[in-house]
């Protein structure tokens, strides 16, 4: 196994496995959907959800990862033989779909990083307008997303430990560093504390069927469980780790960066009340106005910290994204690993086309009759979201009835000798057993009428 690389020990494991987590979900997507679920009513869910859903699925990912040794398909077929190995192509397929559209989004990021940083963006009346056009000029916008695409394949092609690893040891460190460091900024603006109470002080009256599927559905998210990425990271893990600590850990991570990037948000959204803004509008139009407000100095260092910010989130993901189909085809169709980093790479990035065009750019794409009159990059993103459910369901279901509970056991069990006389081991089986796969096929039966049906006929 040593042509296929592995991670040097636990450290760089876990900051690779973080990094993976880590990216635009917990900076963008998770605070607008605490904005538009009650602020600190939502954290608690989605905390809840955290340990009680997403940390047995990433444990059980993680072993069937490092018992294999091999990519998603290779460690599902491995271990489960027969048609076992599609659901790994499975969740192969949805991680070059996520990237396709990641890479759209990370180049709109590096775009307004540029352009707050040193152009005249926070010299516009109308940041919504400017966002509007911004994504349509197809060429800049696919010029910066080229140019993280190249950025992410070179770290890639260098192997897990000196490309994936030596990359995560800078980048997360750097990450939690610009994120600590504009939140103390952002609790000394005007009316930060109302901001503060909003997203800390539960009104537990505030929790309803809504906020329980949306923060089940972002932890899972969150975590980039269900399409192979921990699995993969597992098979480079030796045998003396303890993958129960490890998975505590990066699920510490993780959640940390989302709870302090809710910490840096609110404040900052306080000063204009724009708590339940959805989707893009968070981070490109609503942060941007707040950055404006403080002055042409402090709102380019504020604002260019933040995309910045954004930047190395986004990459972080994107090296993960890109490695799950390089190790399929280097495992599996022993094909050298440069090569097939920049083929890969480049066929992401045409396969990403469609969402770059759907901002209004192309009619066709941009309003999908199919699908309520959404555009693309929506319906991708959406049906990505749906992938890892359905994937970490199966997950699951294989574990149980296919390599078994008592074989994960005694995978878990290696560097960690305590684990089997534990109560931890009888909650991890029993949640992997029952919560689970019945949570997440509920979930994504909710996701299902969500995005065709309209939740609302479920929900009141």
């Amino acid at each position: 196994m040593a042509n296929r690389g592995s991670f040097s020990g636990k450290i760089g494991f876990i900051l690779a496995a973080a990094g993976s987590a880590v990216g635009l979900g917990n900076i963008w997507r998770f605070p607008y959907l605490a904005g538009q679920n009650g602020g600190a009513a939502f954290l608690v869910i989605y905390l809840i959800c955290i340990f009680t859903l997403c940390f047995p699925v990433m444990i059980g990912e993680i072993a069937i990862g490092r018992k294999a040794q091999s990519d998603a398909y290779g460690s599902y077929q491995k271990l489960g033989g027969g048609k076992w190995g599609y659901l790994g192509l499975f969740g192969i397929l949805a991680g070059v779909f996520i990237l396709s559209f990641y890479n759209v989004v990370a180049g709109w990021a590096f775009g307004y990083f540029l352009e707050i940083s040193f152009g005249n963006l926070l010299d516009t009346q109308d940041f919504g307008a400017f966002f509007g056009t911004y994504i349509n000029n197809v060429g800049i916008i696919s010029v910066f997303s080229i140019g993280f695409m190249v950025l992410t394949a070179l770290v890639v092609s260098q192997g897990v430990q000196k490309g994936i690893e030596a990359a995560n040891k800078i980048m997360m460190p750097a990450l939690y560093a610009i994120l600590i460091g504009l939140i103390i900024y952002s609790l000394t603006l005007p009316n930060a504390i109302e901001g503060v109470k909003f997203y800390l002080v539960p009104n537990l009256s505030e929790i309803n069927t809504q906020t329980l599927f949306d923060g089940l559905r972002q932890a899972f998210f969150s975590l980039s469980l269900g399409m192979g990425t921990l699995m993969t990271y597992g098979s480079y893990v030796d045998k003396k780790q303890n993958i129960v600590a490890s998975a505590s850990i990066i699920s510490i991570a993780d959640t940390s960066v989302a709870f302090l990037a809710g910490l840096m948000v609110f404040p900052m959204v306080a000063a204009i009340g724009a708590y339940d803004v959805q989707g893009p509008s968070l981070v490109f139009v609503v942060l941007t106005e707040v950055f404006h407000n403080m002055g042409p100095t402090t709102g380019k260092i504020v604002g260019g910290s933040f995309f910045l910010l954004l930047c190395f989130a986004a990459l972080t993901s994107t090296i993960s994204l890109l490695e799950v189909p390089v190790a399929y085809l280097v495992d599996q169709k022993k094909l050298p690993r440069k090569p097939v980093v920049w083929g890969v790479a480049t066929l992401i990035f045409v396969v990403g086309i469609p969402s770059l065009l759907s901002q209004g750019k192309v009619e066709f794409f941009s309003h999908l009759t199919f699908y309520k009159d959404r555009d693309f990059l929506t319906f991708i993103s959406d049906m990505c979201d749906l992938s890892l459910t359905i994937g970490g369901c199966m997950l699951c279901i294989f574990i149980r009835g296919k390599w078994k509970i008592a074989n994960m056991n005694e995978e878990l069990s290696i560097g960690n000798p305590g684990y089997m006389n534990s109560y931890l081991r009888k909650y991890v089986s029993f949640s992997i057993m029952w919560t689970c796969p019945i949570l997440l096929g509920i979930l994504s039966l909710l996701i299902i009428f969500d995005k065709f049906v309209g939740i609302e006929y479920i929900f009141g």
